[in-house]
């Protein structure tokens, strides 16, 4: 087939039914032509079968067969529309305002007529004089804002003092005295500031996704901390249960064992019992019988063994006593008591490597430290000495009344440890303290005025509080854990040494840094004049 007549419109290809162009046609007796598809339809819903167009009626419902030249033209009908439909131009180009149908790529645009044309319709501006004034530009796309609204003019400068676009006629105008460049320059300038933009947009970007892993990360090493909890002290608890167990079924074997001896005891006794019934028994029958005998030489002869009764124990002082279980209760939960101290041991043990590694290192700063305070030189050492002259004003130092230091570092989230040996001294107190805290004198050293602290002197141990929680001291301490749980409001004190907990904090407000603060209390003669030490961690300790 060559081709076909393009002139030709849709109805000659469209079904008298649907409509719609042809699908599968079909040919009529009476030579109509029809979808398959609807013409059968069609005679489905009529009693008799009639042609649609013409209304011939046919005696026998057709078999129309399908019309292989009408299918082919409307299969390139189809074809053809499709092409005709399909735009000429590229997304990114502009096309032409004059074309109906099919758009073609514009090539130029008219200032002057606010429209684009294609090669074809820019003919007339080439050719006829007029037209040929008009000021032709490169294609661009909506015009109409490109074009200053007060003076119909091309927006080709930028008035630096309003930061808007403006024609040349607004220079002299509304514009005469402002800084002008041309939209290049200010786009240049535009374009640059944009990519700075970009850059600034794409690391926040870039932060907010490290910030996504860091939470990530954080709740994943939960996980991994949770299930390691679990496992530890399910572990101590498992041997837990297993050794009160083990108690619970020493006993009860031991008090079925006593239960048994007692059970047998008396089950001897009563045998022993029940012999001498029978043989008394025995000897009454016999004591009878004589005694109605009339033959006077048996009864005197059998007198003599008859007259004392059966040999017999001395029953009064003999008695089965319940045994008592007292004592095996005792030593039964003296022994559960001992195991449950050992793995109440392992349970404080594994707490305090838990809060170890957590562990910071710190140094104490010198612009904080009270005049009498005499620090190491790698910052890890403080005791009291003596007055230190021309130390330089500091709104940061404590006062000589006040003889503390603080450290260089602070910590405002999160969680931190750190160890301080407090060995051979008499009077010390450390802990942590906010930022805000009075450092001249005069305030009382509790949470409410900043102060979270453990203190130790001739007097005990004591968290520093309003009013003050005296703690029970087993053994003179060596080393001080402090650990502080920033975002759970928490601060705990450990005997490293022992490794026990001495005491805790809680439900603490923090709303600002904290620094670690130290106080090694006066010489006292010698008697304290040991440094209070920080200490790096050792969990073998």
């Amino acid at each position: 087939m060559a081709s076909a007549n393009t002139s030709w419109s849709e109805e000659n290809f469209s079904c008298p039914i649907c409509l719609d162009v042809f699908s599968s046609p079909v040919s009529t007796p009476c030579g109509h032509n029809f979808c398959g598809t609807c013409i059968n339809k069609f005679w489905d819903e009529q009693v008799q079968c009639k042609c649609p167009i013409c209304n011939q009626i046919f005696d026998t419902r057709p078999d129309p067969q399908v019309n292989i030249f009408v299918s082919e033209m409307a299969d390139l009908f189809r074809t053809t529309v499709r092409v005709k439909e399909l735009p000429c131009f590229e997304p990114a180009e502009v096309p032409c305002d004059v074309c109906t149908g099919t758009q073609l790529k514009a090539v130029k645009s008219c200032l002057m007529c606010f429209m684009s044309y294609c090669q074809t319709h820019l003919e007339p501006h080439q050719r006829v004089a007029v037209l040929k004034k008009h000021r032709l530009v490169e294609p661009m796309d909506r015009l109409e804002d490109r074009m200053c609204k007060k003076h119909d003019r091309l927006l080709e400068l930028f008035c630096e003092t309003e930061q808007e676009c403006v024609c040349l006629l607004c220079t002299v105008t509304d514009h005469k005295s402002h800084p002008v460049v041309p939209l290049k320059e200010e786009y240049e300038v535009k374009t640059a500031l944009l990519g700075k933009i970009e850059a600034e947009v794409q690391q926040i970007i870039q932060e907010r996704k490290l910030k996504i892993k860091e939470i990530k990360d954080k709740v994943e090493f939960s996980k991994k901390d949770a299930d390691g909890v679990i496992a530890d002290v399910g572990q101590v608890f498992t041997a837990l249960m297993r050794r009160v167990e083990k108690c619970r079924d020493d006993f009860n074997q031991t008090v079925k064992e006593r239960l048994k001896t007692t059970e047998k005891q008396a089950e001897d006794l009563i045998k022993e019992l029940e012999q001498e019934i029978e043989d008394l028994t025995n000897r009454s029958s016999e004591v009878k019988q004589v005694s109605h005998t009339e033959d006077h030489l048996h009864l005197l002869q059998t007198f003599r063994s008859l007259k004392d009764p059966p040999p017999t124990r001395d029953w009064t002082t003999v008695e089965v006593r319940p045994p008592s279980y007292v004592g095996t209760l005792r030593r039964s939960l003296d022994q559960l008591g001992k195991t449950l101290n050992m793995e109440m041991k392992k349970l404080r043990d594994a707490e305090l490597k838990r809060v170890q590694q957590y562990e910071v290192d710190v140094t104490l700063d010198p612009d904080t430290a009270a005049p009498w305070l005499i620090l190491s030189e790698d910052g890890k050492q403080v005791h009291f000495g003596g007055p230190v002259g021309n130390l330089p004003d500091n709104p940061k130092r404590f006062t000589c009344w006040f003889t503390c230091v603080l450290t260089r570092q602070s910590f405002s989230s999160g969680r931190f440890y750190f160890e301080v040996q407090v060995k051979e001294k008499t009077d010390w107190w450390l802990g942590v303290a906010r930022e805000s805290i009075n450092r001249k004198g005069g305030t009382m050293w509790t949470p409410e005025t900043g102060y979270w602290t453990l203190q130790y002197n001739k007097d005990g141990l004591v968290f520093r509080d309003k009013p003050a929680v005296r703690l029970l001291l087993r053994a003179r301490l060596q080393k001080v854990g402090v650990f502080v749980d920033y975002d759970e409001g928490l601060v705990s004190f450990y005997d490293v040494k022992a490794r026990v907990h001495i005491y805790s904090a809680t439900g603490c407000a923090f709303t600002e840094p904290l620094y670690p603060i130290f106080h090694p209390g006066s010489h006292e003669g010698g008697r304290n004049s040991a440094p209070l030490i920080i200490s790096p961690v050792n969990q073998t300790d």
